[in-house]
């Protein structure tokens, strides 16, 4: 038989083949070949950031490439060389708060930039000095902007702390004068705050906390909420309860961080407060025995009872049992659509299989008559038997049908799995339950009780203090004020039992709190609701001052809305208005507002 020629087609399968991976070696660097020469004509247009954003691609493409950093290095110090220049002319203009980001810029694209590092320095001990310069010239906040800019880009600049100091002081001997004018003039609200502000910018540079706590307690004097009383007077011959009335206690009593003073003594003309008058009218004891009977529960035996859990597992087991039966009715319902299902795919896929067959065996004639044509064909020339028309599909439908069955056998092979799992659990669950009903005994241990009935006496003492009270305001007449008697009561009771000792029960003899113990429980109960009331009248005092302080908060600053504040904060220093101290302590300046309770 004559070889067979090679077919032309060959070399150029393998040329394209040749073509195709040469391709694929360049697309790898292509993304790093451009990014390389975008960097490099962006550089020469002297746009940097353009450019330091193509270098860093090209690194992003190739992470180690040394091509791409020497690169990236040498566009960043022709970049920080052309920012020291525009720092150099600022600087030569005296702009040196302009000059700053820039040699900082300059220095942070090069590190190694001396030159941008010497003129830097010279920079910040240039502003150092201007500012100790207006610091002489008492322009403290201008001294302090500078020295902060310093600081921000050299926190170690030893000069520039030494100012900040030295400008804290001054700021802190300003604010004291200016308190101890505010003072003189009388306007101890802002006074006080001006002695809180020296004292916060600088701790012991002047006397400002003495001061303030001077003027904090001559505030607190002038809007004290007084309360004028005297030693209760004693109608019941009882003073153990009337010495539990003395003035002492209510002071104890009433909040400790507002200005509450509890004096003996008369009150200044129109000063806030009101006037207590007590009286103990009787002190009466009360002595009781009542007589009952109680029980004590005792075991005798123990009884065979049946197992109520043994019941609770046989109605479980029953309903597992039940459901095992429709989850097994379930899957045989599966599977048989599952076997049917099989049986019509294995039909459609025997037909396709035959009309497969006829399509290689009609398309395998048509190649062979090809290739017998092609040789007898002149070169160039196409056969009229080659055509391909004859090897297209013709069992679309028979494969469609096979491919329709075939999922729907699938979605049967699921079901029957979930069905199948779903028995396997279900028979697990069965076995279980009745694992648990076997091993539960049928019969378990009930103990038997009886009941052991012993005398009690109920001993009960209880100590009622009637006390009136005569509490009106210092505004208001006193012979109109009407008195209020009530009733405090101080009990105590014990249960004491005579009994043998039989099933833990044994004589318990009385054990009650002496008399003395409760009169003195009766006088704190009367004093404790005093003082609530006297803190009754306190909070109206006092909420009216907040009420007029908050009316001013639309203007905080001012010097009497800062008076009206001040004082207000001082009687509410046990809970301060957050709308009144943040909005007054910002106006002055304060970074701890609670100095201004001495905290």
């Amino acid at each position: 038989m004559p070889a067979r020629p090679p077919s032309p087609l060959a070399p150029r399968l393998g040329l394209i083949a040749l073509a195709f991976f040469a391709l694929l070696a360049a697309v790898g660097c292509s993304t790093f070949a451009r990014a390389i020469k975008e960097g490099d004509e962006l550089t020469a247009q002297r746009k940097w950031t353009e450019a330091e954003a193509a270098y860093q691609r090209a690194l992003a493409a190739e992470p180690g490439d040394s091509e791409a950093k020497v690169k990236l290095r040498d566009m960043r110090r022709q970049w920080s060389a052309e920012v020291l220049q525009g720092a150099q002319a600022k600087h030569s203009e005296g702009d040196l708060a302009g000059a700053t980001p820039l040699l900082v810029r300059a220095l942070a694209l090069d590190e190694e930039n001396d030159a941008a590092r010497t003129l830097l320095t010279q920079t910040l001990d240039a502003r150092v000095e201007g500012a100790l310069k207006a610091l002489k010239e008492d322009r403290l906040q201008e001294a302090r902007a500078e020295l902060d800019a310093v600081l921000v880009v050299d926190e170690g600049h030893a000069a520039a702390r030494k100012g900040v100091a030295a400008v804290q002081t001054a700021l802190a001997r300003r604010w004291f004068n200016t308190a101890k004018r505010l003072e003189e003039e009388g306007k101890s609200g802002n006074a006080l705050l001006a002695y809180v502000r020296a004292d916060q910018e600088q701790v012991g540079a002047t006397p400002a906390r003495e001061r303030a706590e001077a003027v904090r307690r001559k505030l607190q004097d002038e809007i004290a909420f007084l309360v004028v009383t005297g030693p209760a007077e004693d109608r019941a011959e009882a003073p153990d309860v009337v010495q539990r009335l003395s003035p002492g206690r209510l002071s104890a009593l009433l909040p400790q961080e507002v200005p509450i003073r509890v004096i003996t003594t008369e009150a200044p003309k129109d000063h806030e407060g009101v006037r207590l008058g007590l009286a103990v009218e009787r002190v009466m004891p009360v002595k009781s025995v009542e007589q009952a009977q109680k029980s004590q529960r005792y075991l005798v035996t123990n009884k065979a009872v049946p197992n109520p859990r043994r019941l609770e597992l046989e109605t479980a087991l029953l309903a597992q049992e039940r459901k095992l039966e429709d989850v097994e009715h379930k899957l045989s319902g599966v599977l048989r659509d599952y076997l049917r299902k099989q049986d019509e795919l294995a039909q459609a896929h025997e037909v396709s299989a035959r009309c497969r067959e006829r399509e290689r065996k009609v398309c395998g004639t048509g190649l062979s008559e090809c290739v017998q044509a092609f040789s007898r064909a002149k070169p160039g020339e196409v056969p009229a038997d080659c055509n391909p028309a004859r090897c297209n599909p013709q069992c679309e439908q028979e494969e469609g049908a096979l491919k329709q069955r075939a999922s729907a056998a699938q979605e049967l092979e699921r079901r029957l799995e979930t069905a199948q799992e779903n028995a396997v659990v279900q028979r697990r669950e069965v076995q279980r339950g009745r694992d648990a009903y076997y091993r539960e005994p049928p019969t378990v241990e009930e103990p038997v009780y009886a009941d052991y009935p012993y005398d009690v006496e109920l001993h009960r003492l209880s100590i009622t203090a009637s006390v009136t009270e005569r509490l009106v305001v210092l505004s208001k007449d006193v012979a109109g004020a009407s008195p209020h008697t009530e009733d405090y009561v101080a009990t105590h009771e014990d249960g004491a039992n005579k009994a043998y000792d039989k099933v833990g029960v044994l004589a318990d003899p009385v054990q009650l709190r002496s008399e003395a113990e409760l009169r003195v429980e009766a006088g704190d109960k009367a004093m404790a609701a005093i003082a609530a009331r006297v803190k009754e009248h306190f909070d109206v005092y006092r909420q009216r001052r907040v009420e007029d302080a908050r009316r001013g908060m639309v203007r905080p600053s001012a010097e009497d809305v800062v008076e009206t504040a001040v004082r207000a904060l001082l009687l509410t220093a046990d809970a301060p208005p957050q709308d009144v101290l943040l909005p007054l302590a910002k106006a002055r300046g304060l970074t701890r507002p609670e100095a201004i309770f001495g905290r």
